[in-house]
């Protein structure tokens, strides 16, 4: 195991180093870091992310860097840190960060919202909430929001059932426990499940939704200046206007490209997840 973990420590780097080279080198002054919260794998993300990062870079003028994160915790360390410049998160996560280092969203999916789902196999005996008492659910993280907070907390108050969180550390390896029936049921959204590949995605049922929120923004730290800022906002949405970006942004998932604002975010404070946040 221990050799395992060492290889996919080595592999994980090679991409990332991959990554900053396709987009151009770290030696210039004009670097820009992207963060993504690491809903998928590496590959996949850096699949998704660099033909975006490079459409910027032409637009733009400006060179953006894709940084790495191992794990959803690890990235949550790291943007509370402010170490990314531009960053792709979680709602609540904004919501964190912009009270600790002001992080400013600039463009969002507005064609749909986020919802937390939980799954279970598809040929699985619990057809309830309920009937998971007691049960082992894979999450993510402990912080993912729809795939965590809002699951553990609808499961705490609002189904009253006690379960034991496992966290794996990704919405992909989330989807994969489940099938190979190493948890009863396991946290997700609904964007994830349905960029698993059927092999993955037939075998699972969702059995609980929660209520909807608005979804991830693409945010900037406020040492970015305004003028990268607009210019980076201004590029994604022109890129949104036409069918191949269209279709590069669709991989994030974003359906149709809009700017967003903090005020949009903010009646989450509502919803009383720091009770399940974990530091």
């Amino acid at each position: 195991m221990a050799l395992q973990a060492r290889f996919k420590k080595v592999i994980y780097r090679s991409l990332t180093l991959v990554a900053t080279l396709m987009l151009g080198g770290v030696c210039q002054a004009d670097n820009f870091t992207v963060g993504v919260v690491p809903q998928f794998d590496a590959r996949t993300l850096q699949q998704t992310w660099l033909p975006i990062l490079k459409e910027l870079n032409q637009r733009t003028g400006h060179n953006f860097i894709l940084r790495g994160s191992q794990s959803i915790p690890i990235f949550d360390q790291q943007l509370m840190a402010g170490e990314f410049d531009f960053a792709y998160i979680n709602p609540y996560q904004l919501l964190k960060t912009n009270r600790i280092n002001g992080y400013i969203p600039l463009v969002r999916d507005t064609a749909s919202q986020l919802h937390g789902i939980l799954i279970v196999r598809k040929d699985s005996p619990y057809q309830q909430v309920e009937q998971l008492r007691g049960q082992t659910f894979a999450f993510p993280s402990p912080n993912a929001l729809g795939a965590s907070l809002m699951l553990r907390a609808a499961l705490t108050h609002e189904f009253k059932i006690p379960f034991q969180p496992r966290y794996v550390n990704s919405h992909d390896s989330v989807y994969l426990n489940v099938v190979l029936g190493n948890v009863a049921a396991g946290g997700g959204v609904t964007g994830t499940l349905a960029q698993q590949p059927p092999a993955i995605r037939d075998q699972l049922r969702v059995i609980y939704t929660t209520s909807a929120v608005i979804p991830h923004p693409l945010t900037a730290h406020p040492r970015v200046p305004k003028t990268v800022r607009d210019a980076v906002q201004k590029a994604l949405l022109t890129l949104g206007q036409n069918a191949a970006g269209r279709q590069l942004l669709e991989h994030v998932p974003i359906k149709t490209i809009g700017p967003s604002y903090y005020s949009e975010y903010a009646v989450m404070e509502k919803m009383h997840l720091d009770e399940f946040y974990e530091e």
